[in-house]
């Protein structure tokens, strides 16, 4: 389509914005259609609202949902927190926030395929907002009950809903959403991309600090979310694990204390009573740039929490430490292993636990420490 000018527009193409200019013509002063040019077809709307780490998780799925549905101009919803993890995704074309954005968006535009995979009531009602052809995942039944579009879907609803299907489930999240979406589970990976400059900013924080990049950084975050308490693994044995550590910290490792606001006094009382060389990241650090210092870790170990999942998506090494939530639902993509206590009560999603020892109490300083070794012994990092 052309202009008044008789310019033409590629209102089509990948890079088109409508308010200002592509990044292409502010690059290369490039006019449409340039040899950057790149048709879509079709609309494809994603919503989901649920936690940072779900949200980022959920990447996996968009190298196979290109795939099934390629040349579609994707947008996704999401909260406004969770927004930075779809920053300058090369699968995503549209980021909009929950809010009046979002909802005005759903009220002037028409999607050919509308997928919500959360079982939401809020996410559940804009998916059936949402003018679309094709719906897949949850949507708000007119009775005002969240339903499922296919049994996929109603076996992961219910498993929300009753804890013996929880606990018995043998399947990853990764896995689950594929099997509501009928796409293979072939492909997948996080997909979180740092620019060049972010990455640098991460560098020069950790240079700051005194780090020595010619040994490597074993990252540990001390915390498991806010939602569940009991995810968190107890401040003694981190004190414990650290003080091991440090048997090698001036010929081989540097431990880096990662946390954030809610981890505070806990990372400060650490680094309190530990009496040896430890390196500390900070609690208020930008998600993106929190991600930047991870992607400089050989090792991360963390409870099942946002910090694994950003390991992951930067390709880390990782030990993830389990107990009330599901370890079978966590894809580790091969980069690490699973600490996982000898208990029959484990995946309960209780926030707190009268029971003694508790799941986390049964994992031991060595389990981690050992764990920690082995996988500095896949990247022939320990010698």
């Amino acid at each position: 389509m052309s202009d008044n000018y008789g310019r033409k527009v590629a209102f089509d193409c990948k890079y088109y914005i409508g308010d200002r200019p592509c990044i292409w013509h502010k690059q290369e002063k490039v006019l449409c259609v340039c040899e950057h040019y790149v048709p879509l077809q079709g609309n494809l709307l994603i919503i989901k609202l649920d936690a940072m780490g779900d949200v980022l998780r959920t990447t996996c799925l968009l190298p196979c949902i290109a795939r099934k549905w390629p040349g579609r101009r994707i947008t996704w919803i999401t909260r406004h927190e969770s927004t930075p993890l779809l920053e300058n995704n090369p699968y995503i074309n549209e980021v909009i926030a929950y809010g009046p954005d979002a909802l005005v968006c759903l009220t002037a535009r028409a999607f050919e395929t509308v997928i919500n995979l959360d079982a939401g009531k809020i996410s559940s009602s804009m998916a059936s907002m949402a003018r679309g052809s094709l719906k897949i995942g949850y949507l708000m039944h007119d009775d005002g009950f969240v339903s499922g579009t296919n049994e996929s879907a109603m076996e992961w609803l219910r498993m929300g809903i009753f804890d013996d299907l929880k606990k018995n489930n043998q399947r990853t999240y990764q896995e689950i959403m594929c099997s509501i979406l009928d796409i293979p589970v072939d492909g997948m990976k996080y997909v979180l991309e740092l620019k060049d400059a972010e990455r640098e900013k991460g560098r020069k924080h950790l240079e700051h600090l005194g780090l020595d990049f010619n040994k490597c950084i074993i990252g540990i975050h001390t915390g498991g979310g806010d939602r569940w308490a009991l995810k968190q693994w107890h401040e003694e044995k981190f004190i414990d694990l650290i003080r091991e550590l440090s048997d090698k910290q001036g010929r081989e490792v540097q431990v880096l204390l990662f946390g954030g606001p809610s981890e505070r006094e806990r990372n400060q009382r650490i680094k309190e009573i530990l009496n040896v060389p430890i390196f500390d990241a900070g609690c208020d650090n930008h998600v993106r740039h929190f991600a930047a210092l991870i992607s400089y870790c050989a090792v991360v170990v963390s409870g099942d929490s946002l910090a694994m999942h950003i390991a992951l998506a930067m390709n880390r090494r990782v030990v993830v430490l389990f107990g009330p939530t599901s370890n079978k639902e966590i894809e580790l993509f091969g980069n690490g292993e699973k600490i996982i206590p000898d208990i029959k009560c484990l995946v309960c999603y209780k926030p707190l636990c009268d029971c003694s020892p508790n799941c986390m109490d049964l994992i031991s300083v060595d389990d981690v420490k050992q764990a920690i070794i082995r996988q500095l012994k896949v990247q022939r990092i320990y010698r």
